[in-house]
């Protein structure tokens, strides 16, 4: 599947079916896992959070092949492996043209990253490196009415889906479309902010 905005609504139509508790679990065959060995055509990557709850495969209700998944806490974006591994999807594979930066309500790194930031006290280890990553998200939400993590979390979405947009390698794919929404806990529900 090489149309984006196809690919998108196979995404959000697995979703609504994940919402509404009629997953129909396709590709999660032996037959399915013996007809990807030789290789692979997903048709979308989901950028999103490493948290348990929010896992893009089940989710989306798609199966093996289907997707190529990165997670980083808070969908925290560097300039050497997550962006490298982006760019490889879509630049390697002309069956994925469809990004999606997921976000999602109560995302834990974006509420430790916003407790550092706002104490000003570093994160320990290399937690820092998420938090420092999540600042410009931070700087944004800070000043913003309303819920500070929640405004974080949708700043983060946006911020990243402009960048990945501003690569100059992304930009070279015709047909590649990036874009970005927000996960809701109890609803289970996708919504695309950006």
């Amino acid at each position: 599947m090489t149309d984006s905005r196809a690919a998108l609504r196979r995404l959000l139509e697995g979703n609504r079916r994940w919402a509404a508790g009629r997953l129909e679990h396709q590709n999660q065959t032996v037959a399915r896992r013996l007809q990807l060995a030789p290789r692979q055509d997903p048709f979308a990557l989901v950028f999103s959070c490493i948290d348990s709850r929010v896992p893009p495969e089940i989710i989306f209700d798609q199966g093996a092949g289907d997707l190529f998944v990165i997670r980083t806490g808070g969908q925290a974006l560097d300039e050497l492996a997550v962006l490298g591994s982006i760019e490889f999807c879509p630049v390697e594979f002309e069956s994925c043209r469809l990004i999606v930066v997921l976000g999602h309500e109560r995302c834990g790194a974006i509420t430790a990253a916003a407790g550092s930031l706002s104490d000003g006290r570093p994160a320990r280890g290399h937690i820092q490196a998420v938090v420092q990553a999540l600042r410009p998200a931070y700087e944004t939400a800070a000043g913003q009415p309303g819920d500070l993590i929640e405004n974080m979390v949708r700043a983060q979405v946006r911020l990243t889906v402009q960048a990945l947009k501003e690569n100059s390698r992304l930009a070279e794919i015709d047909g590649l479309l990036i874009t970005g929404g927000r996960y809701g806990m109890e609803s289970g529900l996708v919504e695309i902010i950006v």
